[in-house]
């Protein structure tokens, strides 16, 4: 199930289910709202996204009710998330999930939003999107790429690649718009070999463990799992990936999972290609189905969206690479 793809003229609203927007600047926002404008969509922002409290969000109550009121209001043809977080799962037993069935349409948010996405999926069915938050959009530079892949998600009924943008940063951009650092981006790295096909599930990688063992965790059965993780705790990245997809191997059903996708690691993680290669190479359940790592998705920008529950088709050999979204 799907919502309907947006057209000029159509109305997003803008909630705060993890964070608040009242930690982003005014100046970010205005950007936001102006990038929205020009790509041809009206910006509303619901009732409590500015309510802030001592862990930088609001409460359950506030946050549940923009969720509820967003999905209900029939003028409203998108919801965007005003930025991640940590506690979005707060909500899932909290949700009327009838709400959101007999309203579908398209939500879009990444990191801590991962919980909630994976969640009204596995609940109602409906294809949720990994992608930018709302405040994402008020980046002044370096935002092409990803703007490009949210009007290629959202804005169509097209099947779309996903190919390299051409360059990428991991820097502060909030706190300093016009001092930004970017890198050539080497492309896509296939680390297995092979061909699949299958739904996608996933998003960032701790936060879709919190899932396990509830019924808001999607059955990886026949999935493609696009996984990554940020570094913002300042951890050890690869040793956190390395036991959080462990903890995903040790799922009953992940005998059946097709393939794997992985987001490009922050640069401050110092993960290298030759060091992701020997951590999946160490995964005997991993040998017989494709891998492919550095894609511009996770916490680094650009990114692409791509749809939590559409459908993807991979193949990657020595010398070719191709990933294609074919239903979202």
């Amino acid at each position: 199930m799907t919502g309907d793809k947006l057209n000029r003229g159509d109305k997003i609203c803008v909630i705060a289910p993890s964070r608040s927007l009242g930690i982003i600047s005014q100046h970010v926002i205005e950007l936001a709202t102006t990038k929205l404008n020009e790509i041809g969509l009206e910006v509303c922002f619901s009732k409590n996204c500015h309510q802030i409290d001592e862990f930088h969000s609001s409460s359950i109550e506030a946050r549940i009710d923009d969720l509820h009121t967003a999905f209900s209001d029939k003028t409203v043809k998108a919801i965007l998330t005003a930025i991640g977080g940590h506690n979005s799962n707060q909500l899932l037993n909290k949700i009327d999930y009838s709400i959101i069935k007999s309203n579908p349409k398209i939500l879009c948010g990444f990191s801590d939003i991962t919980a909630l996405s994976n969640a009204i999926y596995a609940k109602t069915e409906l294809i949720t999107y990994n992608g930018p938050h709302f405040s994402t959009l008020g980046m002044a530079q370096g935002l092409d790429y990803t703007v490009e892949y949210f009007k290629k998600c959202l804005m169509s009924e097209k099947e779309y690649s996903i190919t390299n943008s051409q360059q990428w940063s991991d820097d502060e951009w909030y706190i300093n718009q016009d001092q930004r650092d970017f890198y050539p981006n080497t492309g896509h790295q296939v680390i297995n070999t092979g061909q699949a096909s299958g739904t996608i599930i996933g998003g960032n990688l701790c936060t879709f463990n919190l899932l396990q063992g509830s019924c808001y965790l999607p059955e990886p059965e026949n999935a493609i799992l696009f996984l990554e993780e940020d570094n913002l705790l300042e951890q050890n990245t690869l040793s956190e990936f390395d036991r959080n997809l462990q903890s995903i191997i040790h799922l009953k059903s992940f005998h059946s999972v097709k393939g794997i996708v992985i987001g490009r690691f922050q640069k401050t993680s110092q993960i290298t290609h030759e060091q992701i290669c020997k951590l999946i190479h160490s995964k005997p359940e991993l040998k017989s189905i494709p891998v492919i790592a550095n894609l511009d998705f996770g916490h680094t920008t650009p990114q692409i969206t791509f749809p939590i529950g559409g459908a993807v088709e991979i193949i990657a050999t020595s010398t070719r690479c191709e990933i294609m979204i074919k239903q979202h």
